[in-house]
C-alpha cells in the first residue's frame, strides 16, 4: 500500500492500538533528514510492539543477497521479534536483489518487521515487479524533496514544534540560508530553540545566529530560471562557484535548458498546448508548473541569442578570448541567467 508521509503517524497510532504493524515499510527519499525521521518513528512503534532485536544490512554493489534470507529467518535466543533494516543506497538491487526482495516480500513473517530505505525511484523503476511486491506486502512511502517555495512553511512548522514563530520575511531569510541542506537546516532551527525563548523570533536574532549553510544543486537552477527569480538564480550560481562546482556542468545545464525552451516555444507558438509539449520534452515537477511563466517571458529571438552566448561562455571556459565578452565565464553565465528571468520586452 502506498502511504503519504504525513499519514505515517496516524497509521502507526492505529497499528499501536491493534499491535498489528505492517511487515515491510519502504522509505523512498532523496532527503536524508526526512528519511531518517520516518525510520525513527517506525522503529519506535516497532519497539513498543515488542520488536526487541535489530539488524542492519547495507546492500551496496557487492552485497550478498542470500544474507537477507538468513537475517529474516534468524532470531536470537532473547528475542521473539526483530527489526530488519535494509539500506539500498543506489536504489538498484540488481538481478539477484530483485529476486531476493520479491521472495522476501512474499514470504516475510510477522516476527520480522523490515524497513527498506532507498532513494526515490524513476518512473520505470516504480513500475517494476519487485516494487509492486513490496507495495503489496507492506507500506511504501515516497518522501519528496522540500522545494525552495515550500521551505519557509517547512521552517515555520519546525519552529512551531519548539513553540517559536517568525514573520514571513524572517522565514524567507532562513530559507535562503539553509536551502538545499535540510540536515543543516534542522540543526540551525534547533539552535534557535536553544538560544531564544518561546515566542517570536526576529530577523536580527536570526541574522546573528544562523550560519549560511545553503547547498545548491546544478539541476535545481532551472527552477529559479523558470520562476523568474533573479536573486535566487544569481545566488545559486555564486554558491555553485564557491562550492567548486565544475563550470562545464553548470553551463551544460543552462545550455540544455535553453535548447529545450526553444523547442517548446516553437511548439507552443505552433498552437500546441503547453501541457502536451511539457510531456513530450520531459519537463516535470516544478519546471512543468512554472513553464507557462517562462513561456510568457520568452521569445524565440532572445532564446537563440542566449544560446549563442552560451557558446561564447564555453570558449571563455577553455581559455579563449571572445570579443565584447567579460573574461570571467561565471559572470557571463550570470548575465545569461539574468536575461532568462527578465520580463518580456515590449514588441
Amino acid at each position: 500500500m502506498h502511504l503519504k508521509p504525513e499519514a505515517l503517524g496516524g497509521h502507526l497510532e492505529r497499528a499501536a492500538q491493534t499491535r498489528k504493524l505492517a511487515r515491510i515499510y519502504t522509505i523512498a527519499s532523496d532527503e536524508p533528514l526526512l528519511a531518517i525521521e520516518a525510520q525513527d518513528v517506525i522503529r519506535a512503534a516497532a519497539r513498543a510492539a515488542g520488536y526487541a532485536e535489530r539488524e542492519v544490512l547495507h546492500a551496496d554493489g557487492r552485497f550478498d543477497w542470500s544474507l537477507l534470507v538468513g537475517a529474516a529467518s534468524g532470531l536470537s535466543l532473547f528475542a521473539e521479534k526483530k527489526i530488519l533494516e535494509v539500506r539500498l543506497p543506489s536504489g538498484k538491487p540488481g538481478k539477484a536483489g530483485i529476486e531476493a526482495l520479491r521472495e522476501h516480500a512474499n514470504g516475510a513473517g510477522d516476527e520480522t518487521l523490515t524497513i527498506l530505505s532507498l532513494p526515490r525511484l524513476d518512473r520505470a523503476a516504480r513500475d517494476s515487479t519487485w516494487v509492486a511486491a513490496l507495495e503489496h506486502a507492506g507500506i511504501w512511502i515516497d518522501i519528496a524533496k522540500v522545494e525552495r517555495a515550500e521551505l519557509p512553511a517547512w521552517i515555520g512548522h519546525r519552529l512551531a514544534r519548539q513553540t517559536q514563530r517568525a514573520a514571513r520575511a524572517v522565514l524567507e531569510f532562513l530559507a535562503d540560508r539553509v536551502e538545499g541542506n535540510l540536515l543543516a537546516a534542522h540543526q540551525e532551527i534547533a539552535k534557535l530553540g536553544l538560544l531564544f525563548p518561546a515566542g517570536e523570533i526576529t530577523l536580527e536574532q536570526v541574522t546573528e545566529s544562523v550560519l549560511n549553510v545553503a547547498r545548491y544543486d546544478v539541476f535545481a537552477l532551472p527552477v529559479a530560471l523558470y520562476a523568474g527569480d533573479a536573486a535566487r538564480a544569481v545566488r545559486m550560481l555564486e554558491g555553485l562557484r564557491a562550492e567548486g562546482e565544475a563550470l562545464p556542468l553548470v553551463l551544460w545545464a543552462v545550455t540544455e535548458e535553453i535548447r529545450t525552451l526553444l523547442k517548446v516555444k516553437a511548439a507552443v507558438d505552433g498552437g500546441r498546448p503547453v501541457t502536451a509539449v511539457a510531456k513530450e520534452f520531459r519537463i516535470w515537477g516544478p519546471r512543468e508548473r512554472l513553464l507557462p511563466q517562462i513561456m510568457a517571458r520568452a521569445n524565440t529571438a532572445r532564446l537563440a541569442q542566449l544560446l549563442a552566448r552560451c557558446a561564447d561562455v564555453d570558449r571563455l571556459a577553455k581559455g579563449l578570448r571572445v570579443e565584447q565578452r567579460d573574461s570571467d565565464p561565471w559572470l557571463e553565465l550570470s548575465d545569461i541567467a539574468l536575461a532568462l528571468v527578465a520580463p518580456a520586452r515590449p514588441a
